[in-house]
């Protein structure tokens, strides 16, 4: 994958509270936080849903629909030097009664160095380069075609 990729990807924000795995999939695909949830809800997945936070197959299936491929499994973050390209973060993970959640956000390496494309409404930037702030526990790599 070229690097010259990140001008293609800018940073969506979620609309929703819990529409981080909608947002990160827009900015992969390229498209509208509206359009990305319109795709989303005819494949019967919501932001109000937990599996989109809490598991990877709703956004598997929304970064399929829209010609992404995702790695068939999670891989255990070790370094932001070993992070492929481009891939889908679970930062912010934890436990709430025993499940997982997490917030995703989308890693990506352009001619500018990395960034990661977070989001969160209230940040002051959706471009991310404080490293150090972010803690991600696994991700997703991503390819485009």
């Amino acid at each position: 994958m070229s690097s010259s990729l990140l001008p293609a990807i800018r940073p969506v924000v979620q609309k929703e509270i819990a529409g981080c795995g909608i947002a990160s999939v827009a900015a992969l695909a390229g498209v509208s936080y509206e359009q990305a949830r319109a795709v989303a809800a005819t494949l019967g997945i919501s932001a109000a849903d937990p599996r989109l936070w809490s598991q990877t197959a709703h956004v598997r299936q929304l970064l399929a629909h829209f010609g992404l491929r995702a790695a068939p499994g999670e891989a255990t973050f070790q370094s932001w030097a070993a992070l492929p390209p481009l891939a889908l973060l679970a930062t912010k993970w934890h436990l709430e009664r025993g499940q997982p959640f997490w917030h995703w956000a989308v890693f990506a390496r352009g001619p500018d160095g990395p960034v990661v494309l977070d989001s969160k409404q209230a940040l002051r930037s959706n471009i991310r380069t404080d490293f150090g702030r972010i803690k991600p526990k696994w991700f997703i790599a991503v390819s485009r075609p």
